[in-house]
């Protein structure tokens, strides 16, 4: 099962991670992969100052937009 965690901390909250999780969410579901992909939240990863961040099967990934986040969603969960 491919995991993504996704901080939920004060700074990446108000960042945008409170959007990038609708979207995700959202992506699972017209993907058909809410079975196969377990959503993490996390308090805090110790990247503030990079955030929004999150990191999908242990690859990191900050400053995340909401329009960033399909083709990140595509690298990491739709590869051969």
């Amino acid at each position: 099962m491919k995991t993504i965690h996704i901080c939920m901390g004060s700074s990446c909250f108000a960042r945008e991670n409170r959007e990038n999780l609708k979207v995700i969410e959202e992506y699972l579901r017209t993907k058909g992969l809410s079975e196969s992909v377990h959503i993490e939240g996390s308090l805090c990863m110790g990247e503030c100052s990079k955030g929004p961040n999150l990191s999908i099967n242990g690859n990191p990934y900050h400053e995340v937009h909401s329009e960033d986040l399909p083709a990140i969603l595509d690298k990491e969960l739709l590869q051969l």
